[in-house]
């Protein structure tokens, strides 16, 4: 039965569209500073196109940094086709916890003034996936810059570029190919650019409860039809190639069958990053399954102080401020499972903290064989309620194994090795209002819903 799901799951693989690489298209970073320096130089050189998908870009110094450098380039190069899409929701509230002030959306439209580029086409765009926040958001990533596709789970801000003092560790992969780029970039105009809900953040924009219907509408039709349609793409061959991939809703989610199918594929050893230890209830059983067929497994996930969400106790509290408890609880039960699995060195699990920076990689790496570059937070969120996307490297001859390998030597320097689920704190441990709060969650077994939308 097991042989028999594997061999459909390589059968799916080989149905996907597969672009042909060379490993010098592949180039990986290895953290903040330079993927700033590389965004920079590349909007510097563009000389046709700028295509920016993230979840979104911040008003701070970074922000205003990278949107100087947009409208420099748009000044010296009219002919650029310029567009960046993030989040609709999260681009015109405040941040969460800060009190009512001017949004990223009224930014864009004083910096458009500003500049006044001498046309009146916009540069952002807002995307809604649903019509609250809560139940969906604009995951997609990728930044695209005439034939270079830079591909990380990073948005625009101070930390995730390491502007100051503090720096949010994500992935970051440069892939320079006009048939990546060029697909990426008609799935943008083909799908995401509705204009019967996209709007141009810049100017005056309806009221999402205006367009409710039409968000729904759009919702299911990106769900059931968005995919990448990669025009010269090749058969699935013993050669490096890349597949984009596209996933929304817990339906026909073609990523998610891809992630499954990965899943299924280790003969020999699966690396799993993610910041938020949370996984959907089919991965966790083949996880399971995984172990007890004796495979090797290790899962690289950010101590609790390295959760975005994380609020130092001698700060005022915030509900959100339980989370990165609820995911360390998560992990202490994970652990005390399979304790002998850990025991045995089937099981390997790091946990990543450096200072005060925060910890936000994603990825599946699979017997040096497939690497997976996504913004899935490999979270039921992921799974049913976020527009996601990703990359799926096939490298058979593993051309680029060194180079994956020094990424993972990156990841792993600021780790340590769980040998014991009680190296981590349990419940009376946490600071009150903490367990206050997750008691409170449990008693109303709110806690499932918690996980499933946070």
């Amino acid at each position: 039965m097991l042989l028999n799901k594997a061999k459909r799951a390589e059968r799916r693989l080989k149905k996907l569209p597969f672009i042909p690489l060379q490993g010098e298209q592949v180039t990986f970073l290895f953290g903040p500073a330079e993927f700033k320096t590389q965004i920079i130089d590349l909007i510097r050189n563009a000389q046709k196109r700028i295509y920016i998908t993230a979840l979104y870009w911040q008003k701070d110094e970074a922000g205003q940094e990278i949107l100087n450098e947009i409208y420099r380039a748009k000044q010296a190069r009219p002919e650029l086709d310029i567009k960046i899409f993030v989040d609709w929701h999260r681009a015109q509230r405040n941040l969460l916890g800060e009190e009512k002030s001017a949004t990223n959306a009224d930014w864009y439209g004083e910096q458009r003034r500003s500049y006044q580029p001498g046309d009146d086409a916009p540069f952002f765009f807002g995307v809604p996936i649903n019509t609250r926040e809560v139940f969906g958001v604009l995951h997609i990533k990728g930044f695209i810059f005439d034939d270079t596709v830079l591909y990380s789970g990073a948005s625009i801000n101070n930390v995730y570029l390491q502007q100051q003092n503090k720096y949010r560790y994500d992935r970051y992969q440069k892939i320079t190919s006009a048939p990546l780029a060029d697909t990426m970039v008609n799935f943008i105009n083909d799908y995401l650019l509705d204009d019967s809900v996209v709007h141009a953040l810049e100017y005056a924009c309806p009221a999402t409860k205006e367009i409710r219907a039409e968000i729904r509408a759009y919702r299911k039709k990106l769900a059931a039809h968005g995919n990448y349609r990669c025009q010269s793409a090749a058969d699935f061959s013993d050669v490096l190639s890349v597949s984009p991939l596209f996933g929304l809703g817990a339906g026909s989610n073609r990523l998610n069958r891809v992630i499954e199918d990965l899943f299924l594929l280790v003969q020999e050893k699966l690396t799993i990053c993610t910041p938020y230890f949370n996984f959907p209830r089919t991965l966790q059983q083949k996880l399971t399954k995984l172990l007890h067929q004796g495979k090797k497994i290790e899962i690289i996930v950010g101590d609790k102080i390295a959760n975005d969400f994380y609020i130092p106790p001698d700060k005022p509290f915030k509900m959100a401020g339980a989370l990165p408890y609820l995911y360390e609880s998560n992990l202490r039960r994970f652990c005390q499972k399979f304790a002998a699995e850990i025991e045995q060195g089937l099981l390997t699990v790091r946990l990543w903290k450096d200072g005060e920076n925060s910890y936000h990689l994603k990825g599946v790496w699979v017997d040096n064989r497939f690497i997976l570059l996504t913004g899935n937070n490999l979270n039921p969120r992921a799974w049913r309620l976020d527009a996601e996307n990703g990359l799926l490297i096939h490298d058979p001859k593993q051309t680029l194994r060194d180079t994956a390998e020094t990424e993972l030597e990156h990841i792993r320097r600021h780790t340590t090795v769980l040998t014991d689920f009680n190296q981590l704190d349990a419940f009376d441990q946490y600071p009150l209002p903490v367990q206050q709060l997750l008691k409170k969650f449990a008693r109303v077994k709110a806690d499932k819903l918690v996980k499933m939308i946070l």
